[in-house]
């Protein structure tokens, strides 16, 4: 089993640290009262990854902290604590932009809302200076991104499990609207239509001849290699960043034959180059009328 106890002062990145674990497929907890640690520990012997966050929300409660880990160890329990740290104005600054209330904020008498977050920052550091001195290892955020903080988490509690990115490949009817989760979009309708050839209406891009037909249009490969160029530079960087699902949607008026075919060939075109692919028609049971204004040759 692996324990670890994330504390810190608020602000520092303790949620966004408890997520990370998550995603790196670990049992979490946040905000548990110290002397509920022990019960705890049995209640997930059967786990091999826990994280917990421990931290001034739960009172005077917290006071407890040392004096449980202290008991925990001496009966045999591996714990490690891993405290998140930031500069004093590096936590006025976040509480400023996320507007969210310290939990130990108190407004001053004169009314200035950042002398009132300064006292708290500095109660709180006063509260957890003994579980600074017992941790295992400290890290300071100050300077950190949200990528920087999961990527030094995940390469020392959990270098295996570094999520990856799945890519969503949906094909889809501009007729029933672009979907919502969108990411990219990109619109095939300029290129040759099947629904105007009576023998491929009630087929689709599935099928081999739709899709030897679509691509029978001078400007389909040259457009799919554009697409998938701007595709394959663009999802590196949206894993660098740490997005989890990217939805690449195409679509056409339908949703049933030329987004279908290009969709198809951009989805094994990512999964032949590693990438975790799902692929979703979901518009391909329409059957519906095309616009007039729509290329039939």
């Amino acid at each position: 089993m692996r324990f670890v106890i994330v504390t810190g002062p608020s602000g520092a990145g303790k949620t966004l640290a408890l997520h990370s674990f998550e995603d790196a497929n670990y049992f979490t907890v946040d905000n548990l009262p110290p002397r509920m640690l022990p019960e705890l520990s049995h209640y997930v012997e059967d786990y091999d990854l826990i994280a917990v966050v421990v931290d001034t929300r739960s009172g005077k409660a917290f006071a407890h902290f040392p004096t449980v880990i202290d008991e925990m160890r001496s009966k045999g329990t591996q714990i490690e604590i891993l405290f998140l740290d930031a500069s004093d104005e590096t936590l006025v600054r976040r509480f400023k932009e996320t507007r969210r209330p310290h939990p130990l904020f108190v407004l001053p008498s004169d009314g200035r809302t950042e002398e009132g977050i300064i006292e708290a920052i500095h109660s709180e550091r006063s509260l957890l200076e003994t579980a600074r001195g017992i941790a295992d290892r400290t890290i300071d955020t100050s300077s950190m991104t949200a990528t920087q903080l999961r990527d030094t988490l995940h390469s020392s509690y959990a270098q295996d499990t570094r999520p990856g990115m799945v890519v969503s490949v949906t094909s889809f009817g501009f007729k029933h609207g672009i979907p919502i989760d969108a990411d990219l979009v990109f619109d095939v309708r300029f290129l040759i239509n099947p629904h105007y050839r009576p023998e491929m209406r009630k087929r689709t891009g599935r099928d081999k001849e739709v899709s030897d037909f679509v691509y029978s249009d001078p400007r389909t490969i040259p457009f799919q290699t554009l697409m998938n160029d701007l595709i394959m530079y663009t999802l590196p960087e949206y894993l660098r960043e740490g997005k989890a699902y990217v939805n690449i949607a195409i679509g056409c008026t339908g949703g049933r034959h030329r987004s279908v075919a290009l969709a198809e060939e951009l989805a094994t075109h990512l999964n032949t180059n590693g990438f975790k692919t799902v692929l979703r028609h979901r518009d391909i049971h329409f059957d519906g009328q095309v616009s007039p204004s729509e290329p039939q040759s």
